[in-house]
C-alpha cells in the first residue's frame, strides 16, 4: 500500500474486505465532512460524541456542515480528560445512541481526542450489535494512532483500556488545520506517537523526524507528510494483525510502561498526559533493551535526546508528584493487557527501528530495572 496524494491532502486506505474504509488527511476537512459520510454511507442520521473543549471550537461547524448535506445530526458534550473513559459515561452515551434513534446504517461520529474516539467506538461497536463509526479526531496523537485500528475501550480500576471491543471506522476524517489549536504540550504529546513509528521499524523515517521536527510542529507539508506515514504505518500493521495476536503489538512500544505510569498517577492529566506516557515509555524500553544487552546504550541516549529536543518528558523523575514504588508499578504492568498467561510481554529493541515482541521477560528483572530508574 501506498499513501496517495491529493495534494496538500493525503488518503491511506485500509484494505479489510466489506470493512475497508479510507483515512483522509489535510486542511478544511472538517468543512467537508457531511460530504465525505453521504458519500460513503446509507445513513442520514449521526450522534456526535464530543467533550467540553472541543465543542466550543468545531461542533457548530460540523453540526452545520452535516445539516447542509442532509444528514440529521444530534450530539452529546462530555467532560475532557482521561476518567471520561469509564463504565459511567459509556452507558450515558449509549443511551444517548439509542434516545436518538440511530440505525445501523447511521453513525456514531467521535469528534474530539483518543478519550472520546475510544469510548465513541465502543459504543458504536456495542449499541444494536454495531453501528456505522466516523472519526473525526482532533489531537495529533488521535489522528495517528487512535482513531485508526478500530480498537476501542474504557479504562477500569484495574488498569487502562482493559475493557473494549474491535469496531473499525468507516471513514477517518484527520484535519491538519485544526491542530493549530492544540496547546503545545498537547501536540508534542502527540508527536511521542509519530515518533514511535520510525523507532518500531523505520529508522529513516526517524532519522528525517531528528532534522524535520521543528517544521512538523509548525505546520504545513511536513506535518501532513508526518501524519500521512505514521497512519499508513498503523494501517499496514492492522491489515497484517488487526486483532493484535502478533505484529500489531509492535505499535505498543513503550505503552507497557507508558500504561503504568499513567495507573500510577491516576490518570491525572495535569500530571502526566498519555503520549508523554509513552514517551517516558519508550527512553525505558530501549534503557531497558541495553540492560539486557540487546541494544546499545547510544541508542537509548539517541531516543531520549531526540524527545528531550521535542519538549517531552524521558524520565520518571520528569512526573511532578510522587510516584508509588517499583513493586506496585511492576503490579501496574502485571495487569496491563499485553500479559499472557502470567508471562510478561515488552516491545524491546535491538536498536532504532529494530524493535521486536519479547515474551515471558524476567520479572525481576523488570522489578530491578524500575527499582533503578526511581532512584535516579
Amino acid at each position: 500500500m501506498t499513501v496517495q496524494s491529493r495534494s496538500p491532502e493525503r488518503l491511506v486506505h485500509v484494505p479489510l474486505g466489506d470493512r475497508a474504509y479510507d483515512i483522509l488527511i489535510g486542511p478544511g476537512l472538517l468543512a467537508r465532512a457531511g460530504g465525505e459520510i453521504t458519500s460513503r454511507l446509507k445513513g442520514r442520521k449521526a450522534a456526535i460524541i464530543t467533550d467540553e473543549h472541543v465543542a466550543p471550537l468545531y461542533l457548530e461547524a460540523l453540526m452545520d456542515g452535516l445539516q447542509t448535506d442532509g444528514i440529521e445530526a444530534v450530539s452529546l458534550t462530555l467532560p475532557a480528560g482521561e476518567k471520561t473513559k469509564s463504565f459511567d459515561h459509556l452507558a450515558t452515551v449509549c443511551d444517548m445512541v439509542l434516545a436518538a434513534r440511530i440505525e445501523r446504517n447511521d453513525a456514531v461520529i467521535a469528534l474530539g481526542g483518543g478519550v472520546i474516539g475510544d469510548l465513541a467506538g465502543f459504543a458504536a461497536g456495542i449499541v444494536r450489535r454495531g453501528v456505522r463509526f466516523v472519526q473525526i479526531p482532533t489531537s495529533l496523537l488521535s489522528q495517528v494512532d487512535s482513531s485508526v485500528g478500530g480498537k476501542t475501550g474504557v479504562n477500569s480500576r484495574h488498569g487502562k483500556n482493559l475493557l473494549g471491543v474491535f469496531h473499525q471506522p468507516d471513514l477517518v476524517l484527520a484535519d491538519t488545520s485544526i491542530l493549530d489549536t492544540l496547546s503545545p504540550r498537547e501536540f508534542r504529546a502527540g508527536y511521542a506517537e509519530v515518533a514511535k513509528y520510525g523507532l518500531i521499524d523505520n529508522p529513516q523515517f526517524f532519522e528525517w523526524l531528528e532534522k524535520n521536527w521543528q517544521k512538523v510542529f509548525e505546520g504545513g507539508p511536513e506535518r501532513i507528510e508526518a501524519i500521512a506515514v505514521s497512519c499508513q504505518a498503523k494501517a499496514d500493521v492492522v491489515v497484517e494483525d488487526e486483532r493484535e495476536m502478533g505484529r500489531r503489538a509492535l505499535l505498543n512500544l513503550g505503552h507497557t510502561f507508558g500504561h503504568a505510569l499513567e495507573a500510577a498517577t491516576h490518570y491525572d492529566s495535569a500530571r502526566l498526559v498519555h503520549g508523554e506516557g509513552v514517551a517516558i515509555g519508550m527512553v525505558l524500553a530501549h534503557e531497558f533493551s541495553s540492560r539486557l544487552n540487546l541494544a546499545s546504550p547510544d541508542d537509548a541516549k539517541r531516543v531520549e535526546g531526540h524527545l528531550k529536543a521535542v519538549g517531552l518528558p524521558t524520565k520518571m523523575s520528569d512526573i511532578p508528584g510522587e510516584l508509588p514504588g517499583a513493586d506496585v508499578l511492576l503490579d501496574a504492568i502485571m495487569q496491563d493487557k499485553k500479559v499472557k498467561g502470567g508471562k510478561l510481554t515488552f516491545i524491546l529493541t535491538r536498536g532504532i527501528g529494530q524493535s521486536f515482541v519479547a515474551d515471558d521477560v524476567p520479572s525481576s528483572e523488570v522489578l530491578s530495572f524500575l527499582k533503578e530508574k526511581l532512584a535516579k
